[in-house]
């Protein structure tokens, strides 16, 4: 397992090399800068802070000591939040996003398998047209539209939650419950075609011949093996979870990483764009290995390759 591990993480290199390289071109194709203001800065003055920051050198020049300063684990200094590093930036501000996209995780798995089982024990049913049509509107919803939906009824007419904020529990339900959404549909829908394979399997018609009990044969036996196409998906959800929750953080006025990378973004923040893209692709390919170890641990017969 070992070499499997070391062998995915050298893969890896490559593609955060081209992750950089990409962001890194796309920032300084795009028009405007870092020292962009509605009132122009002398340029004796703008001038210097490019000297300072090593923006008046060639762009190949730049790429390449981002690369030799980012191998020594820096990020580099933000352009807009003098006195901060990327680093320490990026530090303070993920353990809310990893904390946002956990909750989110968490009601998505119990609800998304829950529903995903139900349907598939009642096929072609209401218990299982209802759900599906429901998850095939959660799946086409985008979170910028159930966000204030969610803050409309719960927050302003029902008064049960905060519009915005990150200071209590009750902060953390509507954003998480938003988050959720897409992918409770999703696992729902996936649940329900992976049990409907697996119910169909000779094993399990040996097990109800058995006499074994229904929920030994559905929760012991089918689901632990349709649990393999959910946990393939898990690695890239969980990712996702974290780096796709720039439109919540933002709706919410959530102080995570997310809600800084749009702002960088908007001001033109090389190295903290940079720093968070890298930080969520480095997400991707770790969420996405443990996935792959934890279906390998619950089908021993896979092999590590």
């Amino acid at each position: 397992m070992f070499k499997y591990i070391l062998k995915r993480f050298l893969e890896a290199i490559p593609v955060l090399l081209v992750v950089t390289l990409l962001t890194f071109s796309m920032l300084h194709i795009a028009p405007g800068g870092p020292f962009d203001q509605e009132k122009p800065l002398p340029a004796d003055i703008e001038a210097n802070l490019r000297a300072y920051y090593g923006l008046d050198k060639p762009l190949i020049e730049q790429y390449f000591q981002y690369l030799k300063n980012l191998f020594h684990g820096d990020l580099g200094p933000s352009f807009k939040y003098p006195g901060w590093t990327v680093n320490e930036i990026i530090a303070n501000k993920i353990p809310v996003s990893i904390e946002l996209g956990i909750y989110s995780l968490i009601i998505a798995l119990f609800f998304g398998i829950l529903i995903g089982v139900l349907a598939a024990l009642n096929q072609n049913t209401f218990l299982d047209y209802v759900p599906m049509s429901l998850a095939m509107i959660g799946i086409c919803l985008p979170s910028f539209v159930i966000a204030p939906l969610l803050i409309l009824i719960f927050a302003i007419k029902l008064e049960w939650f905060h519009t915005s904020g990150w200071n209590d529990m009750s902060d953390r339900v509507l954003p998480s419950i938003t988050m959720a959404i897409f992918y409770t549909a999703y696992l729902a829908r996936l649940t329900r075609g992976s049990m409907l394979d697996v119910l169909q399997q000779d094993y399990i018609r040996t097990a109800k011949a058995k006499g074994l009990s229904p929920y030994r044969i559905t929760f012991v036996h089918a689901l632990r093996n349709a649990l393999h196409p959910i946990v393939s998906y898990l690695g890239p959800a969980l990712a996702g979870l974290i780096s796709g929750s720039f439109v919540i953080e933002t709706v919410f006025n959530i102080p995570g990483l997310g809600q800084f990378f749009v702002q960088a973004a908007f001001n033109r923040d090389y190295t903290l764009v940079l720093g968070t893209v890298l930080c969520y692709a480095i997400a991707i390919v770790v969420f996405n290995l443990i996935a792959d170890i934890i279906l390998v641990w619950l089908n021993p017969k896979e092999k590590f390759s």
